[in-house]
């Protein structure tokens, strides 16, 4: 079979780190005769490179590369990319991973859109990842029509004749920024790009001790010179005008702008942060026309003004100004209807901890912004009270164990808030989220685990992120569990903080079952009745499973409850299969899955002769409290263990 995929790995001291790459590439869902590893083994000192032979040696997919160390990551990706014998590239770094459909999904897409580049959605744990970019899929993308711009990392997939047919390689030796000449190259020589936004196939990780090669702090004279070289490139291969300004807006905002922002800006050392300025300020006034910075919004605009114009003093002040602005989040309610999970949300700026107060009249910000820091708060603050009803927010659902993220449906309303005698105002945010299980994770269910809700909201020239919490404590709506899209979905508010989370498939123990007391169960000849605190959109086929020396699956109903109150579980007992004796019962609520779970009811059921009632479970809970006493233990063992690897311990 031809190799579908060639994935090359650059590699250099990553430790322990790697396993999480290596593991991620041995799930891959592509067929194993469908694709190779290349890994480019860049004068590792640590024990990588009998790691990487090892590998070798067991698998015949994996081809590993060992040269002498280059410096950077440019000159291994080009010896794997010469190496490769796939129709397509993939490139990921040592120390990520990739979703266990990934190469399979991106190459399916690529091909059938024609496409020359690949970007597949990601997910960063510890570090930030493009996210406007992947609201959708978009199958035949390019700088103009979506913001490809804002990805310029390599991970991604590229089609080889379309490398080797333009001559396309990354810049060689110890240098930054060689993914944004190398990228950058390929979206504006690409006939076509495909962004695919409904699978994350590929995990962006910060390390734990940060040394990641790109979190060191850099020097800034080399750093804007490489910079520059990118800027070559959108110049070489585009018109003066919007495009190009627009391209350049990128590194504008991202690079230079939002260095001299905010905590991010004050947290370097003095002597660092002018350094930065003096190279940012040079960059500025040598390559970029006055559309660059004009189409920027209004709080970066003012920071690219006061760059432009040599106001080191008031970028600082700005800059003091913003790091005391946030996002805060209220939850007003949390409730299912009809299978989907409704929540209402409150959502606001604030400053220093209290509610931002703006100017009641809004003056739209025109013509340039003052070179002043107090002026221009003043500016910015006046423009955002006038764009308020462009303002935007979003609910995202974000799994902890992977930081995959997805947007869920919102509907926003806007409202001033006047405040005192009428000269200030709050500028406030109300949403409401529709969360359906069936669709949530990017029109698929959410895999089993937790997800964090997280509010955005674009306002003015702000894009800020926050927790939804925390509720007030007197006031936190308790949201039922309920059975949708195949899981359990339990919402729940997290302790100590309050903030709203989700239990899909989790925390059993937690779905208030307990309260199916004796007392709640009705048996009448061979008919049970269970009210249950389980939401069901409608009647809902399950397994009740009875135990007792030996094990009698029962086939029942759950149906919504006339009240509202949840959900009504009815079953007909097998009375001639039951022998005398004390049953206990659980409860399947998806038995139609490949491995089904069981939820283990807090009552029992005593057969006597043709008699059946319902009795206080042996040891409640039992089954479950020991659960989880083996799954604390299985982690504090796989933790000690984990610890150990990183300190260099077997």
């Amino acid at each position: 079979m031809p190799v579908k995929v060639s994935v090359v790995v650059p590699v250099y001291n990553p430790g322990v780190y790697i396993e999480d790459c290596i593991a991620s590439l041995k799930r891959q869902s592509l067929p194993p005769d469908e694709f190779e590893v290349v890994f480019v083994d860049d004068g590792s000192t640590d024990g990588t490179p009998a790691r990487l032979d090892e590998l070798a040696a067991e698998d015949t997919r994996v081809h590993v590369i060992h040269q002498e160390n280059s410096g950077w990551s440019g000159k291994p990706r080009n010896v794997g990319i010469e190496a490769s014998r796939g129709e397509y590239v993939m490139f990921v770094d040592n120390d990520d991973y990739l979703g266990d459909e990934a190469l399979e999904r991106m190459y399916d897409y690529g091909v059938a859109n024609g496409a020359d580049v690949i970007v597949g959605k990601m997910a960063g744990k510890g570090r930030p990842v493009p996210v406007e970019l992947f609201r959708r899929n978009h199958p035949r993308a390019s700088v103009e029509n979506a913001p490809l711009i804002d990805s310029l990392t390599p991970h991604k997939m590229f089609r080889r004749a379309f490398l080797d047919d333009i001559g396309l390689r990354f810049p060689e030796g110890r240098r930054r920024l060689e993914d944004h000449v190398f990228i950058a190259e390929a979206y504006l020589r690409a006939d076509n790009v495909s962004v695919l936004s409904d699978y994350v196939c590929y995990y962006h990780v910060r390390r734990d001790d940060a040394s990641n090669a790109g979190f060191q702090q850099f020097e800034p004279a080399g750093y804007f010179k490489n910079l520059r070289e990118a800027l070559d490139v959108v110049e070489t291969y585009t018109k003066p005008g919007d495009l190009r300004d627009r391209l350049f807006r990128r590194w504008l905002r991202n690079e230079m702008v939002e260095r001299m922002r905010g905590k991010r800006l004050l947290a370097v050392p003095e002597d660092y942060r002018r350094a930065l300025f003096t190279e940012i300020h040079a960059t500025v006034t040598e390559r970029f026309g006055p559309g660059v910075a004009a189409g920027l919004p209004p709080t970066q605009r003012v920071v690219a003004e006061l760059i432009a114009a040599d106001r080191y003093a008031d970028v600082v002040a700005f800059a003091e100004w913003e790091a005391g602005i946030a996002l805060r989040a209220v939850p007003e309610g949390v409730e299912w209807q009809d299978g989907t999970l409704r929540v209402a949300l409150r959502t606001e700026f604030t400053s220093g901890g209290e509610p931002m107060l703006f100017p009641a009249q809004g003056v739209p910000a025109t013509g340039g912004p003052p070179l002043d820091a107090a002026e221009a708060i003043a500016w910015v603050s006046a423009d955002s009270v006038a764009r308020f009803g462009t303002a935007s927010g979003d609910l995202l659902l974000r799994e902890r164990a992977s930081s995959a993220q997805h947007f869920q449906s919102v509907q926003v309303t806007r409202e001033t808030v006047p405040e005192g005698d009428g000269e200030r105002v709050r500028l406030v945010l109300r949403a409401t989220a529709t969360v359906d299980p069936a669709t949530a994770a990017g029109g698929a269910p959410p895999a089993g685990g937790l997800w964090d809700a997280f509010v955005r909201v674009r306002l003015g020239g702000w894009t800020k992120e926050c927790r939804l919490g925390p509720a007030p404590a007197h006031d936190r709506p308790a949201p039922q569990a309920a059975l949708a899209g195949g899981r359990t979905v339990l919402p729940y508010w997290t302790n100590p903080h309050g903030n709203l989370a989700l239990a899909v498939d989790r925390a059993p123990e937690r779905l208030g079952l307990d309260r199916a007391t004796p007392g709640t169960v009705t048996v009448s000849d061979d008919h049970i009745q269970v009210p249950l605190p389980l939401h069901v959109p409608g009647e809902r086929k399950v397994v009740l499973r009875l135990g007792s020396g030996s094990i009698v699956d029962v086939p029942g109903t759950l149906s919504p409850a006339a009240d509202g109150s949840g959900s009504v579980l009815e079953a007909e007992l097998p009375l001639a299969e039951l022998r005398a004796s004390t049953w206990r019962v659980a409860l399947s609520p998806v038995p139609e899955a490949a491995e089904p779970r069981f939820l283990v009811l807090p009552f029992a059921l005593r057969v006597t002769g043709e008699t059946v009632r319902a009795v206080r479970a042996p040891n409640p809970g039992g089954l479950e409290r020991l659960a989880r006493r083996v799954r604390r233990k299985l982690g504090r063992v796989l933790r000690g263990a984990t610890s150990r690897i990183k300190n260099g311990r077997r």
